[in-house]
């Protein structure tokens, strides 16, 4: 995700989640929900540190909505504990599974760590 903070484009990982790749089932509709959400809000942007890649790694409300629990919630991202251990995320996650909602409806559903190793 792309946000501005004091006129500056800044890269933001959002934390304790793990979205589909573009090219994985589910990885548009994750992208467009996360747009959905966000785009155009200002939102609040709480650092938790930088990922791998230099993005920063970040908690993100858009308007009264944490953004990474809401696509957790609507089946269009998996709980990710390596950069960030929310437990928070588990029941939602549980919840989300339990109503086949999203990627849970697909029993073929691979996490994004596994999928991207399918193409190394």
């Amino acid at each position: 995700m792309i946000v501005v903070i004091d006129k500056q484009w800044v890269r933001v990982r959002l934390g304790g989640i793990e979205a589909p790749e573009t090219n994985q089932p589910f990885g548009t509709r994750s992208r467009q929900s996360l747009s959905d959400l966000c785009f155009w809000q200002q939102v609040v942007v709480t650092p938790k540190g930088k990922d791998q890649y230099g993005r920063m790694l970040a908690k993100v409300r858009c308007g009264d909505v944490d953004a990474g629990t809401e696509q957790v919630k609507r089946g269009l991202a998996w709980k990710y504990d390596q950069y960030e251990n929310d437990s928070s995320l588990k029941p939602v996650q549980e919840e989300a599974k339990a109503a086949k909602r999203g990627l849970w409806a697909d029993p073929y559903a691979k996490p994004p760590w596994e999928w991207r190793e399918m193409w190394d």
